[in-house]
């Protein structure tokens, strides 16, 4: 269940609960009683902070439901939610349509290829209009999107004509039947083509019957390998603090008392259901479960047989620094380091020079909700002091970056080709080194050790993205070679790489971008325009207006962004509306200044060095980074190397 914040996405969780017979009286999100939101900050601030789980059968159907937070700022968790789904329902205010951040869920969705149902809930409302989120869903989101209910909630005929246009296939079909058979339409629904809708109310139970028959009707359940895989995609410490590693089993079984990783057991497996659990024996494919035992797993970790998948399309933009008040700092820092292990997107770094802790976070209300909960789980009051923008750093052309180590008695030597990869894509490696040249061990070594590194740009020390690593030639040394030694050479290589792009100013600096919705009163466009252009803001063509209001969207710098709320409530006095979710990253508005501001010296991080170490007369002896290709022992492997 995934919806923007305030859409009914819990009041419909509980209404199918209550509609089944798993519980017995209809919680209210905003009464704190919700038989999901059994957290107490949950209940006190009426919002969904955490993902939940509840299980419920429908005639032959079993659903584990998995209700998720509706704000943006734990937008993490709904997105290591969805790598578990076979199916997803979206829920949308009929009263709001669609909002910002539900085509950021959209994205989402479309990202991990998840089959969707979407219920337009709050058609109970006097401002309600059915047809129009039907038409704006259609628009905006998908043309696959069509009404399995009338307006009222109730079961309808649909039209096969309509449906059979968004594929081919199904038009032939529909040609030559007349119709489309049903498990035609259950395909075209797992292939992302239809996309059902429901309308209805969920605190009137209205519409809900109606769900849970198309669910019933139009889902198919997924096929499992026998082999043992799960995926994990939750990480939560239960009321006594053990921790519990929430994974759905995606192959074979899952029995108490047997080994997910090398050194680890899963010692206890419970099966919730809201805020109560079952200890059972096993768990079969498909099913979810916690599991009480490992310490060192991460959401996204693949067992078994799957790989990690935790690559995450949100991303946190701020930086804070933790005022420890009278609180000892190291107690702080581990408390903050089990928040941290919970959510995938809380960056909690401890600086031991400044003896300071800084954390990383998407939004202010994150923040706020950390802060309580470290006074309610732990017993301490800290402060958030502002700190700085997330930046990142990228390139904008190939090199092939070289790094030698041999020290006495050691020798390794990399190639690595850094190219530009597509924004948004992290980090990638690979390689395309031959065996003849370096077997596969030292090749499997290299790949592992970047891998296992989070590496820093030239720029300003910020971390870098948006490239991809080729191994792509090396040396090795039949007695003097060991493991560590390429690991040395390669992180040469890719800092060396980096800092001849520097020298020809193709490496760049990237920010953090809002995506914003702005709607000011009629009188006051102008200054906001103004504003945003001062903001070095790229507006949108013109959007809806009325004779009171204007709507303006596009996007601008968190940078320039992250207080405009303020100031818009002083100069609209409070009628304006100001929405902002995150746009990824683009080329820094400021680059220079901030560059300069940072007064990084790459040559001096010498965690990080770019220069390499070569051996003469029995002695090791430091190369600078601009001397190595001069001195490498192996010549370049890229072509355009040479010219």
């Amino acid at each position: 269940m995934i919806a923007h914040v305030d859409a009914g996405k819990t009041t419909l969780s509980e209404a199918l609960l209550y509609q089944t017979g798993i519980i017995r009286r209809l919680g209210r999100v905003d009464n704190g009683d919700a038989f999901l939101d059994s957290d107490q900050l949950e209940k006190k601030r009426g919002i969904t902070i955490f993902s939940h789980q509840a299980k419920l059968e429908y005639d032959d159907l079993s659903i584990t439901l998995l209700d998720t937070p509706g704000h943006v700022d734990f937008a993490a968790q709904t997105e290591q939610a969805l790598r578990v789904l076979d199916y997803a329902v979206l829920v949308i205010s009929a009263t709001d349509g669609v909002k910002g951040y539900t085509r950021t869920l959209w994205q989402l969705l479309t990202e991990n290829r998840v089959p969707t149902f979407i219920f337009i809930n709050k058609m109970d409302a006097d401002t309600a209009d059915g047809q129009t989120v039907l038409s704006q869903l259609q628009t905006e989101l998908a043309p696959g999107c069509f009404a399995l209910t009338d307006f009222n909630g109730n079961l309808k005929p649909f039209d096969h004509e309509e449906l059979a246009m968004q594929d081919d296939d199904a038009l032939l079909e529909y040609l030559d039947q007349g119709r489309l058979s049903d498990e035609r339409i259950r395909q075209m629904i797992q292939h992302r083509q239809l996309f059902p809708c429901c309308f209805g109310s969920a605190l009137k139970l209205q519409g809900i019957d109606a769900l849970l028959a198309s669910l019933a009707q139009w889902t198919q359940p997924r096929e499992f390998p026998s082999e043992f895989a799960a995926r994990v995609f939750k990480i939560s410490h239960d009321e006594r603090g053990e921790r519990l590693t929430w994974v759905r089993v995606m192959g074979g079984s899952l029995k108490a008392k047997t080994a997910i990783l090398p050194d680890q057991k899963a010692n206890q497996l419970r099966v919730y259901n809201g805020s109560k659990f079952t200890i059972v024996n096993q768990v079969a494919s498909g099913a979810t479960c916690a599991i009480a035992g490992p310490t060192t797993t991460y959401p996204g970790q693949g067992l078994g047989k799957l790989k990690d998948d935790t690559q995450t399309l949100m991303q946190p933009v701020l930086s804070y620094a933790v005022d420890p008040k009278e609180n000892d700092v190291h107690q702080c820092l581990k408390a903050m380091q089990t928040l941290a292990d919970e959510d995938p997107l809380l960056h909690v770094v401890w600086n031991e020079q400044l003896q300071e802790i800084r954390v990383q976070i998407m939004g202010t209300v994150q923040l706020e909700i950390m802060q309580q909960l470290l006074l309610e789980r732990f017993d301490i009051d800290v402060d958030f002091i502002k700190g700085g923008i997330l930046y990142r750093e990228t390139i904008t052309a190939p090199i092939e970056g070289v790094g030698h180590f041999e020290p006495l008695r050691h020798y390794a030597e990399a190639h690595l080709l850094l190219e530009p990869a597509k924004r948004g894509a992290g980090m990638c490696y690979a390689s395309q080194c031959s065996i003849d040249v370096l077997n596969k061990n030292w090749q499997h070594q290299i790949i592992t050790s970047l891998e296992q590194t989070s590496p820093k740009g030239v720029l300003i020390g910020a971390p870098l993205t948006d490239v991809k690593v080729t191994l792509v030639g090396g040396r090795a040394h039949v007695k003097h070679t060991e493991g560590g030694d390429f690991r040395q050479a390669a992180s040469r290589a890719l800092r060396q790489g980096l800092m001849t792009l520097k020298a020809r100013q193709q490496c760049q600096l990237l920010e953090p971008w809002y995506r914003f919705r702005l709607i000011v009163p009629s009188t006051q466009v102008g200054r906001a325009l103004n504003d945003l252009q001062r903001m070095h803001g790229e507006v949108d063509p013109l959007g809806d207006q009325t004779t009171d209001s204007v709507l303006l969207t596009g996007l601008a710098p968190v940078a320039q962004m992250s207080d405009y709320a303020t100031v818009l409530r002083g100069y609209t006095h409070g009628q304006g509306q100001l929405e902002c979710l995150p746009a990824g990253y683009r080329p820094c508005h400021n680059a220079d200044e901030i560059i300069q501001q940072a007064d990084y010296l790459p040559t001096a991080d010498l965690a990080n060095t770019p220069d390499s170490v070569f051996c003469a007369h029995g002695a090791g002896y430091p190369v600078k980074w601009d001397q190595v290709p001069q001195t490498m022992h192996c010549d370049y492997y890229c072509d355009f190397m040479h010219v």
